[in-house]
């Protein structure tokens, strides 16, 4: 058994949202260099250039990359021979987003009701998954996601028989509907099977896989390269003006679903795909 404070918990979320909102990660910058060098239409790539550029800017002058820092969800992996001590884990978890945000001087853009509006001042609560694994280690990934992008994500409950075909429509269509308004390139995260809520999570979650790893289910692999080909002759393009970058990466999860059901969520992010892991 290892203890593990949460106090500890508190200052890496801390330090996690500020770095998620300044700093992108090495393999979407990579990513986004490879799509300039390679995007066809000369609009599209001053556009690539012009979000590489502000990248830098952000990096060195230690400004957020885009102005809206986002709602702060939290992915916790808590191996099972881990004993937490301190404060509820909850309460932890936020008040790290707390600090990070206050004295990260990030955007607060969360309200605490949806529909009187008044905001919290200090971007919490966030949105918190956690999931007991074996081992005795916490895994940490922080994802600021912004609702330009979070506003176009879709959920679709097929059938079974519309199957594979189905699962392409799906996503082809969230893509399309969504356009400009997510700030392309996107990263278009997907999740196939378990239920309602299950899928969507998994989407989300598709998001903070590295988009230089493909899933290593052979026809899941086959499919996010398809999709993204076929989102790619889109058209849409960089900002939405037209080109052939759309997406710089399509990442599935599945999951085992009932004989009745076939649900799909789709989670798109723009070029910003920002998150941070840590182990502890």
């Amino acid at each position: 058994m290892r203890t593990i404070k949460t106090d500890e918990i508190t200052q890496n979320i801390k330090e996690m949202c500020i770095q998620a909102n300044h700093f992108l990660t090495e393999d979407m910058c990579q990513v986004m260099k490879e799509a300039e060098e390679k995007e066809a239409s000369p609009l599209g790539k001053q556009i690539l250039g012009q979000l590489l550029e502000n990248l830098d800017i952000a990096a060195e002058d230690t400004i957020p990359i885009c102005q809206d820092t986002g709602m702060a969800v939290v992915f916790l992996e808590i191996g099972q021979d881990v004993h937490l001590e301190g404060q509820p884990l909850e309460d932890a978890v936020n008040e790290g987003i707390r600090q990070g945000y206050v004295q990260g001087y990030l955007r607060k853009s969360v309200v605490e009701d949806p529909l009187q509006r008044k905001n919290t001042n200090d971007n919490t609560p966030g949105v918190i998954h956690t999931s007991i694994v074996p081992g005795d280690h916490v895994k940490i990934t922080v994802a600021p996601k912004g609702f330009g992008s979070e506003n176009m994500s879709r959920i679709f409950m097929l059938k079974p028989a519309d199957g594979m075909e189905g699962v392409k429509k799906a996503v082809l269509t969230a893509v399309k509907d969504a356009g400009p308004n997510a700030c392309p390139p996107m990263v278009v995260g997907v999740g196939i099977g378990g239920t309602f809520e299950k899928c969507a999570v998994m989407a989300k979650q598709a998001l903070t896989r590295p988009v230089d790893q493909r899933s290593h289910i052979p026809y899941v692999k086959e499919l996010e390269e398809e999709l993204l080909e076929k989102i790619n002759k889109s058209g849409i393009g960089p900002g939405g003006l037209g080109g052939t970058t759309t997406a710089l990466a399509v990442n599935i999860n599945t999951y085992p679903t009932h004989i009745a059901g076939l649900p799909v969520a789709v989670n798109i992010c723009c070029h910003v795909n920002r998150h941070a892991v840590r182990v502890l």
